[in-house]
């Protein structure tokens, strides 16, 4: 089996080892640009579009990360990118959940507690004892009921936080009031509406586009907060500040953003009530991404079937 590997990232060397370890009987190469000869199997983050196009013997395409928007953008902007017969592959977990739950639970106590607040304090000297928010009416909402998002509510339903979902098919998850549709129709207006917190975990696609906008901030309660760890094209950046200004929206932990790095002079920066991290909620963690993507490889060589396999037209 011929598997071809890129990725952009300074690690590209370690990733190359791990898998030629795990896939011994495989003949592995990385990708160099002028390079056409055939491949069976793509290994990719962030691929340029001369690595897929016209690759019609490719039987699958691993994407290492969960969020497969990159590769969909590059075959809307350039359709015929990604070949007609092979499955694009994300990444399923592989310790990211308990990573993202670690991340949102660390906000949502942050803000709960007010610890945000007695930052601000203690930049102003000042001694000044705040009441905690009521966890009984602190209510959680979860953009985003997948892998990772169905964890994360899980793991807040188990600190007896009340906790909603949105997704955009049915699910049921204990301790969870759930509810599916579309963005801004009447369900999704049904789940927003006063919560105190909104966390963002949707995935990435045309549907989404900057679904974090002045319309669906406005139906949080009043001085809600707002925390987003899926992707910097879903908030509208303007309306986030707008609703600071007015006292909408407390605060925000921002993990991602349209432009990363973010750029110096961004007013995210400096604001005293938006709190930053360079995309870091959940981190793809190498070993246990490779042992996934080799069994997967190996259970496909058998023609047995595989999870994560994205549709194309959905996004995810």
């Amino acid at each position: 089996m011929k598997v071809l590997f890129y990725t952009p990232q300074s690690d590209a060397a370690d990733w190359l080892r791990d898998l030629s370890r795990a896939l011994p009987e495989a003949d592995l190469r990385e990708w160099q640009p002028g390079d056409d000869a055939p491949a069976d199997i793509a290994i990719v983050w962030r691929p340029p579009r001369d690595m897929l196009a016209g690759r019609d013997g490719l039987r699958a395409i691993f994407n290492l990360g969960a969020g497969v928007d990159a590769i969909l953008a590059l075959e809307r902007e350039h359709p015929g990118t990604l070949p007609r017969n092979a499955q694009l592959v994300r990444l399923e977990d592989t310790g990211m959940a308990q990573q993202m739950a670690e991340y949102v639970t660390h906000a949502v106590l942050r803000y709960m507690r007010r610890f945000d607040e007695y930052d601000l304090q203690q930049a102003q000297q000042r001694w000044h004892v705040l009441e905690p928010h009521p966890r009984e009416t602190f209510t959680i909402g979860i953009l985003g009921l997948g892998v990772l998002g169905a964890h994360v509510a899980k793991s807040l339903v188990s600190l007896g936080f009340p906790v909603r979902g949105f997704s955009r098919s049915a699910r049921e998850i204990d301790g969870v009031v759930t509810f599916a549709g579309l963005p801004h129709d009447t369900q999704f207006d049904a789940f927003a509406n006063g919560l105190k917190v909104l966390v963002n975990l949707l995935p990435h696609t045309p549907d989404t586009h900057g679904i974090l906008d002045k319309r669906s901030l406005s139906k949080l309660a009043r001085g809600a907060y707002l925390i987003n760890i899926a992707r910097g094209a879903h908030l509208v950046e303007q309306d986030l500040l707008d609703a600071l200004e007015q006292g909408q929206i407390s605060a925000a932990t921002l993990d991602v953003f349209t432009d990363e790095p973010l750029r110096q002079h961004h007013p995210f920066w400096k604001h005293p009530r938006i709190s930053i991290t360079p995309h870091v909620s959940a981190l793809t963690l190498r070993e246990e991404s490779v042992v996934q993507i080799a069994q997967k490889i190996v259970a496909l060589a058998r023609g047995e079937r595989i999870g994560g396999i994205v549709d194309i037209a959905r996004g995810y």
